[in-house]
């Protein structure tokens, strides 16, 4: 964990499986943040697609926490989900808070560049319901394939051993 001067310029990242109340943490640091407001990044908007969680976190590190870190503004491609293809950028400007949620982005390359880093936990169950609440049908056929991305990233990049917290709902 870093320390830094102006609390209102950190950089937060959350990290955990899909369901586990990533976004949920997000929004409420969000709401309690002072200002001015913070950027809030969802990986979800980020990944390029159901195979993407690795290179999402990638470009999330290179062209955002990379650029934040020597106090350079950052850009990140979006991604459509319902055309299936890359859909616009957006500007990341360094001088406000950060909050970058999604399942790959804790790892020891981007703990490094984060003031604050957050691994967040629930059940099995409970994680796959919540998920499936929000997301439906559209997520179903995926729910596999993308929990084998996380089983990789999780055994790869060992998150919760660079989380500065755990958080663990149920």
């Amino acid at each position: 964990m870093r320390i830094v001067s102006d609390r209102s310029r950190a950089t937060i990242l959350i990290d955990g499986r899909s369901g586990a109340g990533k976004s949920s943490l997000a929004r409420r640091l969000a709401d309690v943040w002072p200002d001015p407001e913070p950027t809030v990044l969802p990986l979800d908007a980020v990944y390029p697609g159901w195979d993407g969680l690795e290179a999402g976190a990638q470009a999330v590190i290179r062209d955002i926490l990379t650029p934040r870190a020597a106090a350079r503004d950052g850009h990140v491609s979006g991604w459509d989900w319902v055309q299936h293809r890359p859909a616009g950028h957006s500007a990341v400007p360094h001088d406000r808070g950060l909050i970058v949620e999604g399942c790959g982005i804790l790892r020891a390359e981007s703990a490094s560049l984060a003031d604050v880093t957050v691994w967040v936990d629930a059940p099995a169950g409970a994680r796959r319901e919540r998920a499936l609440q929000r997301d439906g049908d559209a997520y179903r056929p995926y729910w596999d394939r993308w929990a084998a991305q996380e089983d990789e990233h999780i055994r790869g990049h060992r998150p919760q051993a660079h989380a500065d917290l755990v958080i663990s709902l149920p």
